[in-house]
């Protein structure tokens, strides 16, 4: 019998989830595995628009509840940080409430950022992640990977130290429709072609990272970590 593996993805905002590994995400739930999501931000406070702040929010999460389900995942958690404003709180504070989460779900495989992304949010959410994640000899967690997010991983400078190199890509040609149900949950944050957080932009990368492998559609990661026990 096939052994049922604990995924848990930790996101900065609600969407990043699904632009990131939506298609994976399907996959491992195709797979029998328990997926959870964990939001880090609340992805709106930080627009500028404080009027009916709270019901954007409570929008904001609805359809983030509505991506998970398509996808099959578990109720996500969401950890209420305030967006894009990561930086301004305690990293204490964050790696913390992360790893009583963490303690609670004991996943085998993390998903993340990149930790060179260019938003702030999604640098930190990597730092928590490792810190929450470190080998210790109780720690579950056997595989780490870090994925890419449109408008965030590829916009900052193309350094050798910046740069995203993925050395890890999932086949997501079967769960490609999947993928896109579930973005379109949050249609509010795409943005017409050519930006690279559009529909169009969302295709082209998967068929980009596919093609580059042989396949239709992919997922590409950076694997950080992988215990073989």
């Amino acid at each position: 019998m096939t052994h049922k593996k604990k995924v848990l993805v930790v996101a900065a905002h609600p969407d990043d989830e699904i632009l990131g590994c939506g298609g994976t995400m399907a996959l491992h739930v195709d797979k029998g595995n328990d997926v959870y999501v964990v939001f880090m931000a609340d992805g709106v406070a930080s627009r500028g628009d404080s009027k009916n702040l709270l019901g954007k929010i409570n929008e904001r999460k609805q359809s983030a509840i509505e991506a998970c389900a398509i996808i099959g995942c578990k109720h996500p958690v969401f950890l209420g940080f305030p967006d894009n404003q990561l930086d301004a709180c305690s990293i204490l504070d964050i790696t913390q409430k992360l790893e009583s989460v963490i303690d609670e779900i004991n996943p085998e495989i993390v998903y993340t950022h990149h930790n060179k992304d260019l938003n702030v949010d999604h640098q930190l959410t990597h730092q928590a992640v490792i810190t929450a994640c470190r080998p210790q000899p109780d720690n579950t967690v056997s595989e780490i990977y870090s994925f890419e997010v449109l408008s965030s991983t590829g916009w900052n400078s193309p350094t050798e130290n910046n740069i995203f190199i993925p050395n890890t890509f999932v086949e997501i040609s079967k769960t490609w429709k999947k993928k896109m149900d579930a973005l379109y949950c949050y249609d509010d944050e795409l943005r017409s072609y050519p930006h690279a957080r559009s529909y169009k932009g969302v295709k082209s990368l998967a068929v980009f990272r596919g093609i580059s492998v042989g396949l239709e559609y992919a997922e590409a990661f950076h694997l950080i970590r992988k215990l073989h026990k």
